[in-house]
């Protein structure tokens, strides 16, 4: 079978289990009461079934289960076959803990150190930053005793990031879902057809989950689906592209997943600047900021998917990619229109003015 097939496999199955499971993960639910309620700082209306994550992950490990018993992964040298048992171990055991919170309500500090256990173990396992580059400097620099506080970080920020972005109907899965296209076209471009076969069965489970999570949000994924895909996404930047020599090819998850690291970031700078804990919920993600502008719900989350493609684009320039340039102008034009529509549609509210 000629290994490309694998991929379009990958992200048929992922699509499908998604599509035919996500009614009964909503009526399950729904009986259950594992539910959403509208609150001051939610924007929904309706109480909401937030275990969507479920159909994600079944979806995805499905896909990756089938296409390893029909020789997917059988070819790849050992040490890329070991990485891949560490994303699956770091994916598993992420989804458990984000599904322990959807049902338990975990405090943030006993979620992160489990968060950082278990990336600990992956690094262990062998998925490791063991480079890294400078902008606007040649070469990448052998990291050694920092990889594992590095790997750590960047595995355990990209699940939070993930999942704090999570606060608009379709904006974590429509993120996720280009964000894995993205690195799917560079990791198969980049020879690491392992990394591309988990982010083709990503970008079907994130992409199927819109058809019920775009607005209006008929089930949200919860922690467990956010925290699952921001650590596979970051798993796949480490084994596809960080773990590759070249100084380009170690940039690209950083500028592929810019939009959430950079929101993160504002983020964490501002509750911190006002004296606050940056694990205390609040309204100062750009989502909100947009919203409270007057910006509606579908076009905040186009907008910022047209972000996502802009930064997306901008890899595949600078990787390289035949007509990957081509794909970055598409993309800058199409972000000027977006944000046009933004900017003609924004309302500033009496209370800012007076500020």
């Amino acid at each position: 079978m000629p290994f490309q097939l694998y991929h379009l496999i990958a992200f048929l199955i992922s699509v499908t289990v998604v599509l035919w499971t996500i009614p009964d993960v909503k009526n399950i639910g729904l009986r259950f009461g594992i539910v959403d309620r509208p609150d001051r700082r939610r924007i929904h209306q309706n109480p909401t079934v937030r275990v969507g994550g479920v159909s994600i992950f079944a979806g995805t490990l499905t896909a990756l289960l089938v296409v390893w018993g029909l020789g997917g992964f059988g070819g790849l040298p050992p040490e890329q076959q070991k990485e891949i048992w560490g994303i699956a171990f770091g994916s598993v055991a992420f989804f458990i803990i984000g599904f322990a919170d959807d049902l338990f309500n975990l405090s943030p500090i006993s979620r992160l150190i489990v968060q950082f256990a278990v990336a600990t173990v992956c690094w262990y396992i062998g998925v490791r930053i063991d480079f890294l580059s400078v902008p606007f400097f040649d070469g990448v620099y052998h990291i050694g005793w920092l990889s594992l506080p590095v790997t750590v970080l960047w595995l355990v920020g990209m699940a939070n990031a993930i999942n704090w972005i999570d606060g608009v109907d379709g904006l974590a899965a429509g993120v996720s879902g280009i964000a894995a296209v993205v690195m799917l076209i560079v990791t198969l471009f980049v020879d690491r057809p392992g990394a591309a076969i988990i982010a083709a069965a990503l970008a079907g489970g994130a992409l199927g989950f819109l058809r019920y999570n775009f607005n209006p949000a008929q089930i949200f994924m919860g922690d467990g689906g956010a925290y699952f895909m921001g650590f596979t996404l970051a798993g796949i930047g480490v084994i596809g592209l960080v773990k590759t020599t070249a100084v380009t090819a170690v940039l690209l998850p950083y500028l592929i997943l810019a939009v959430p690291i950079l929101d993160m970031s504002a983020v964490i700078f501002s509750r911190v600047s006002r004296g606050k804990s940056p694990f205390i919920a609040d309204k100062s993600h750009l989502h909100h900021w947009l919203l409270e502008a007057g910006i509606s719900q579908r076009l905040t989350v186009l907008f910022i998917y047209a972000l996502t493609l802009w930064a997306g684009c901008l890899a595949l320039g600078f990787s390289n990619i035949p007509s990957g340039w081509g794909y970055a102008i598409g993309a800058t034009f199409l972000l000027l229109y977006v944000s046009w529509q933004v900017w003609r549609k924004k309302k500033f509210p009496s209370s800012r003015l007076k500020s």
